[in-house]
């Protein structure tokens, strides 16, 4: 959880419920709260001229989302999806930045979380660069089983369809499910139940 709850609510975070599809802001809106999910799952993501779906990344409990473009005069460079249903607590900016100038610690707090993002975007950034499917894939999947306790092979249930993980590499749907096959001949992953053991 970025910040506790019960902090957002006393500085006057109203609890709204989104349902799948839903959007919690659009590319080109200008950033007026802090979003942060109680439970449910959000993804971030753009379209290019093609239409084709690019996803930037996929939040759930307790993470928040937009909250670096808060700091900055800029629009939102990127969509905010609902994919499951979510409730989310949504503070206006104002009292966010109040919030944050009366605790140093949750400044800190907000930039350990902020330099995790950044962390998650070079990581990501060098996958993409690589013409190889097998090394965008186990990429993005080591960096998510990185915050597993449990790191012995295949204990990590990955937690994307195909098609998510498609599109948070910039791969397209078939060589993303073509790849995934060769990597379980190779014994990289497993699929048990059509669920991808990593």
């Amino acid at each position: 959880m970025v910040i506790d709850e019960e902090i957002l609510q006393t500085a006057g975070a109203e609890t709204k419920q989104y349902k799948p599809s839903e959007l919690l802001f659009c590319e080109g809106d200008t950033p007026n709260y802090y979003y942060q999910i109680i439970k449910g799952d959000v993804k971030l993501n753009n379209y290019n001229e093609e239409g084709k779906e690019f996803i930037q990344n996929i939040l759930s409990d307790g993470q928040s989302c937009g909250e670096s473009i808060i700091f900055i005069d800029k629009p939102y460079p990127m969509n905010a999806e609902v994919l499951t249903e979510s409730t989310v607590l949504k503070l206006h900016k104002t009292a966010f930045l109040n919030l944050l100038d009366k605790s140093p610690r949750l400044y800190l707090e907000i930039s350990s979380f902020l330099s995790e993002r950044l962390y998650y975007k070079f990581i990501m950034m060098q996958n993409i660069s690589s013409q190889n499917p097998t090394a965008r894939l186990k990429g993005l999947m080591d960096y998510f089983k990185s915050f597993e306790v449990d790191e012995s092979p295949y204990s990590f249930l990955i937690p994307f369809t195909r098609q998510q993980m498609a599109s948070l590499t910039g791969l397209c749907v078939e060589t993303a499910i073509r790849t995934i096959k060769h990597m379980e001949k190779d014994n990289i992953l497993r699929i048990k139940d059509r669920k991808i053991m990593y």
